[in-house]
């Protein structure tokens, strides 16, 4: 529930401040996903947030079901190693369904996930300075947020172009 404090605009010779109540331990964890169609013509961004829990294997086994709902034919799944990417509910789910195949990136990775360059355009940039007082808040400004971008095809598509993968969108 802390904002994220980035350089903002203040009259000169006056310092900014930013005021915040004191605030719980509440959180919003995310899990999301760049899907792109087989020739590269589409990309789409799905993300689900998740209210006052951490992300562990059900709640990955409820986005790839989400996910597999909405994407037709072979999906290949690149992947870090976080541990509910690799829970037993996961795997077994994941083993039923073949069209799935797993790439995992190589251990701590994260300038090859371009979902990572999401999160973080997100949370430092779009999202930078705003305090909300509650998580449904945080949720509201970050569904904004998803939609916003989902009409910006170029820039989803940037995500992949400034990771260091090999695959270009």
């Amino acid at each position: 529930m802390m904002p994220v404090l980035r350089r903002t605009w203040a009259p000169c010779g006056t310092t900014p401040t930013f005021s915040v109540r004191a605030r719980s331990h509440e959180k919003v964890s995310g899990i999301g996903a760049l899907v792109v169609s087989p020739h590269r013509q589409q990309i789409t961004l799905a993300l689900a947030l998740y209210p006052r829990l951490n992300i562990r294997g059900p709640q990955v086994l409820r986005f790839l079901r989400h996910l597999a709902r909405h994407v037709r034919g072979p999906v290949i799944l690149v992947w870090d190693r976080g541990n509910p990417h690799k829970h037993q509910l996961v795997r077994a789910w994941l083993a039923r369904h073949p069209r799935w195949e797993i790439v995992w990136f190589p251990p701590y990775a994260p300038d090859l996930n371009p979902v990572e360059l999401v999160w973080s355009y997100l949370k430092y940039g779009r999202l930078a300075n705003f305090a909300p007082d509650t998580v449904d808040e945080i949720q509201r400004h970050v569904c904004r947020e998803r939609r916003r971008l989902g009409r910006r095809p170029r820039l989803l598509r940037s995500f992949f172009r400034h990771s260091a993968l090999p695959f270009r969108v």
